[in-house]
């Protein structure tokens, strides 16, 4: 089988990436494939969560430049991203649990709202900074309990805490991009 494309690793060789969440699931997996297409990564994120974790079994710390900082410190955000100088960013950091968003809900929309926030507002001021993929969920759209995929277009909503900080972050990049 093959991709319906093939990504160049010329693209990615000595590119500065920077990548929120990297010691996530989905966060290490993509250090790993970026670092060895060549990129040079720069990762953000709390500590792994759980022992072990993929990013220990992928020794990421080793691979790319590993800097444990919450996101929702708007200073220590900035100087990761002042010093990394970013080409392209991949942000994945969240807090992602929907249970935990019932425990601490609080938390739950300071990261992942005034979090991503502070991610973008910190990339507002990085020249080399060409382009940002924000990741967020599908759980950002309103629940309509039918049957089909959600799509890009329909009402964003949540009843949960999650859901609906990741809506609300939603607005944020979206505000974002307009703005700046």
């Amino acid at each position: 089988m093959s991709l319906p494309f093939q990504p160049d690793p010329a693209f990615w060789k000595e590119r500065r990436v920077l990548l929120t969440g990297h010691t996530g699931f989905k966060g290490a997996w993509l250090a790993f494939w970026l670092t060895r297409m060549g990129a040079r990564v720069t990762g953000m994120a709390l500590p792994p969560a759980t022992n072990p974790c993929v990013s220990d079994q992928l020794q990421i710390d080793t691979l790319c430049d590993s800097r444990f900082v919450d996101i929702r410190d708007p200073q220590a955000v900035d100087a990761v991203v002042s010093d990394a100088r970013p080409e392209v960013v991949f942000h994945l950091a969240a807090q992602a649990l929907v249970r935990e968003s019932y425990r601490e809900p609080l938390v739950t929309f300071a990261t992942n709202v005034m979090g991503t926030a502070h991610v973008l507002d910190a990339l507002r001021r990085a020249p080399d900074a060409r382009v940002a993929v924000m990741v967020t969920t599908d759980k950002v759209y309103r629940n309509r309990e039918w049957h089909w995929p959600y799509r890009e277009d329909d009402a964003l909503g949540g009843h949960d805490p999650y859901s609906a900080s990741k809506a609300a972050s939603e607005s944020v990049i979206e505000s974002w991009r307009l703005s700046f």
